[in-house]
């Protein structure tokens, strides 16, 4: 069980710092603690803290460079909530430039850091605002506390229900998501608070930001927000909502890939469109109809988007769009901005086909050089005469086990290739591309 009172006292703070410096492991570390006389459930609770620190340092690690000797402080399922530096960096240019409206004594206006956690969200909150965590938790208040100070910040903290707390100008929220450590909800509409007790606590702030999982229902959230789908190149971490004056552009929807340093390398947008939310009847009722369909009567429905591209043959190209880009509805509009003639090979499995090279960094793009039929003979024969021993196999609508396929093809050339494992007009294929992604 962690307890912030023990990992944040004195002694424990020197026991971690010699560790560290000594370059100690496991069996040493729970050696020396036991010999300090530490209880065996204190000693769990230093080891598995001390396991995370270099999750912690990854994640937030230039935030304490001017103090390598203060960690900062949190569990397991604090950290794998938390906003990491670099989309927080980010969203630091979305709160007003001055701090406008109601003020407190100070001057400054009041941001409520809701269900605060350790702090990820408040880190990066500009300094001409007053910041107050808000959680139910002391655990996570005693996390907050903590870590606002080791960077420097000064912060009061409520124990509080967040839906009872207000008189502040703004607020932020990442309402959470699972019940215990390590269980994941699988209903992503299972939040505490849920979306319509946040939409009801954004009555009482000028503006907010709401952080909600990537796959959330978009359907679900309220008109006059603008929505944000924020991720890396490879990834799309989260959801964010903007009500009130923060939404400078409501009823639109926006896609930001963010680099490491927290600036934007590319950015998509469009305006909100409802029957883009929601599946038609039709399509659903053939994915509600799937556990007793075969073969290509199955609808295969690998992107989380539903695509206004048509669906056409095989072309020159083949594209991956970036996660966020499909997250956000907003792969169609930026392929077709590149290549009018750009299409789908099989409805619901996001991959582009075009004439034209789409460009990175919102696609990854391959120069597809051949393609058969998913069978060992067919695609044996033509790794064969392309000279291929080396392949990295990608799915997307057919289920198997890439290691295992690639040990039954037992490809033996010279040269590497992408083998894509996926669907044209319903059936199975196999598209072959050299090992080469062009880059614009």
């Amino acid at each position: 069980m962690f307890s912030a009172s023990l990992i944040t006292s004195p002694q424990v703070q020197e026991f971690i710092q010699v560790a560290l410096k000594r370059k100690l492991d496991a069996l040493q570390v729970s050696t020396a603690l036991s010999k300090a006389g530490y209880s065996n459930e204190e000693r769990s609770a230093i080891m598995d803290y001390m396991a995370l620190l270099p999750k912690i340092q990854e994640k937030f690690g230039c935030l304490l460079a001017n103090d390598k000797n203060r960690f900062l402080l949190c569990d397991k399922l604090a950290l794998e909530q938390s906003t990491a530096q670099d989309i927080g960096r980010w969203k630091a240019n979305l709160w007003p430039a001055s701090s406008d409206g109601d003020s407190s004594k100070s001057g400054a206006s009041i941001v409520h850091d809701l269900c605060c956690g350790m702090g990820g969200d408040s880190f990066f909150i500009p300094a001409s605002f007053k910041v107050v965590g808000v959680d139910l938790d002391e655990n996570r208040l005693a996390m907050y506390r903590h870590n606002m100070g080791a960077i420097g910040k000064t912060a009061e903290v409520i124990c509080a229900d967040v839906r009872e707390v207000a008189n502040a100008t703004f607020f932020t929220i990442d309402p959470a998501r699972r019940a215990l450590e390590g269980e994941n909800q699988r209903d992503l509409r299972n939040l505490t608070p849920t979306l319509e007790e946040v939409v009801e606590i954004s009555k009482h702030y000028q503006g907010g930001m709401v952080k909600l999982p990537p796959g959330y229902p978009p359907a679900e959230i309220p008109d006059g927000t603008e929505i944000l789908y924020l991720g890396g190149r490879s990834d799309c971490r989260e959801c964010l909502v903007l009500f009130g004056s923060l939404a400078k552009n409501p009823d639109t929807v926006r896609a930001v890939m963010i680099g490491k340093d927290g600036n934007a390398l590319a950015e998509w947008s469009r305006p909100r469109e409802r029957s883009l939310e929601t599946l038609d009847e039709d399509l659903q009722e053939k994915l509600d109809r799937n556990d007793s369909l075969e073969g290509r009567d199955r609808t295969y429905r690998t992107a989380t988007s539903r695509s206004d591209l048509p669906i056409g043959e095989i072309a020159r190209y083949l594209s991956e769009p970036a996660p966020i880009l499909i997250r956000s509805h907003l792969f169609n509009a930026a392929a077709l901005s590149c290549d009018p003639q750009a299409h789908l090979i099989s409805e619901g499995i996001a991959y582009v086909a075009s004439g034209l090279p789409l460009p990175a960094p919102g696609f990854t793009c391959y120069e597809i050089v051949a393609h058969s039929e998913i069978s060992t003979g067919a695609v044996r024969s033509m790794l064969k005469e392309h000279d291929i021993g080396k392949i990295t196999l990608k799915l997307r609508g057919v289920k198997l086990d890439p290691d295992t396929e690639i040990k039954r093809l037992k490809p033996k050339g010279k040269k590497s290739a992408i083998l894509f494992y996926t669907r044209a007009a319903g059936k199975k294929i196999a598209l072959l591309s050299l090992d080469h992604r062009f880059t614009f």
